[in-house]
């Protein structure tokens, strides 16, 4: 699945940062390819058009922000559909708001995600979401428990990150800075307060340790920085997760 998988995902996000972030988080992952930044729907529509079809995205990350009401987000799901066929679009919001949660199942967004709910296990959630009518993150999930029928009612929930009990918060945070964030040793130690021979005892114990939870085959010219990005941010297995639950009281 890791080699296999190759997704090209625009992003159409108002805020700046939000897009730089996003962008970088995907780089990290070979199954995801971001082929445009957008801060406007003008501008999804400009890349389409001066773009071959090979180049158009399979997936869209839409801004909840890019349109002033539910209604307005229906109607620039349309026009992206409308401009792409078949993309999967998944809309990320800040805060929950099941009005624009309801917009969306009705019209046949594949997911909707809150940012502070996914973080950097971006990629994971869209390959996750590949294999699944509609996804949403847990608080979603738990504030539809009056829905039903439909799509919200089988809405399927993005797994949790995996765990790694093992890791303590220096080394997590060694791991955050020098993997998720690319700082060397040096910039990372400066950040820490610590030294750059430290720095990287910590991030070769954190390499070993995500190892050691981990089965998955990577292809053979897979640098070990972009295993442990894939490891650090993996989300918890359907096995995992029935062990997780026997483990409690």
């Amino acid at each position: 699945m890791i080699g296999k998988t190759n997704l090209k995902v625009l992003v159409l996000d108002t805020d700046y940062y939000a897009r730089q972030a996003i962008n970088s988080y995907l780089a990290w992952d070979r199954r995801t390819r971001v082929v445009h930044l957008a801060d406007t729907m003008a501008s999804v529509v400009e890349y389409v058009r001066h773009m071959p079809e090979t180049e158009w995205p399979d997936v869209v990350l839409l801004d909840a922000q890019a349109a002033l009401t539910p209604g307005d987000l229906a109607d620039l799901v349309h026009h992206i559909e409308e401009t792409i066929p078949d993309v999967m679009t998944l809309v990320l919001d800040r805060r929950l708001n099941l009005e624009t949660v309801r917009a969306c199942a009705d019209v046949n967004v594949d997911g909707y995600l809150l940012r502070d709910e996914v973080r950097i296990r971006i990629a994971w959630a869209i390959c996750w979401a590949q294999d699944h009518d509609f996804v949403v993150t847990a608080s979603v999930k738990a504030a539809l428990h009056d829905e039903f029928e439909g799509r919200l009612f089988r809405a399927a929930v993005l797994p949790e990150r995996r765990q790694y009990p093992e890791l303590t918060d220096r080394v997590r945070q060694a791991l955050q800075l020098c993997v998720v964030e690319g700082m060397s040793a040096e910039l990372a130690a400066d950040e820490m307060g610590l030294s750059p021979h430290t720095v990287r005892s910590y991030i070769k114990e954190g390499y070993r340790i995500l190892e050691a939870y981990d089965d998955t085959v990577y292809p053979p010219n897979m640098s070990p920085q972009e295993r442990a990005f894939m490891r650090f941010t993996a989300l918890v297995q359907e096995e995992e997760e029935v062990d997780q639950e026997s483990e409690l009281p």
